[in-house]
């Protein structure tokens, strides 16, 4: 059931402003904080590539659906269709 009050769970595709061709994939709750922290050289997968600016961004109502999507976007046919469709 929605609950417009709960907690969001998003799953984001970013991308290095340095090195376009660079992006990765995650998920969190603050996708103002996640992006700050990327860009602060905080997350040592995506140090070296910053900045990065968001590219997608889908809103889950639920963790377990956040997190199957992510790992979706994660695998081989995901990475496939990301081309497709967000490159």
């Amino acid at each position: 059931m929605y609950n417009k009050d709960a907690p969001r769970r998003c799953v984001y595709i970013i991308r290095s402003v340095k090195e376009p061709d660079r992006q990765y994939i995650g998920r969190t709750a603050d996708v103002a904080s996640r992006l700050a922290s990327h860009n602060a050289g905080e997350s040592p997968r995506t140090a070296r590539q910053a900045p990065w600016q968001i590219v997608v961004l889908v809103q889950f109502v639920d963790e377990r659906r956040a997190l199957d999507f992510e790992k979706f976007l994660k695998s081989t046919s995901g990475r496939t269709f990301v081309k497709q469709y967000f490159a």
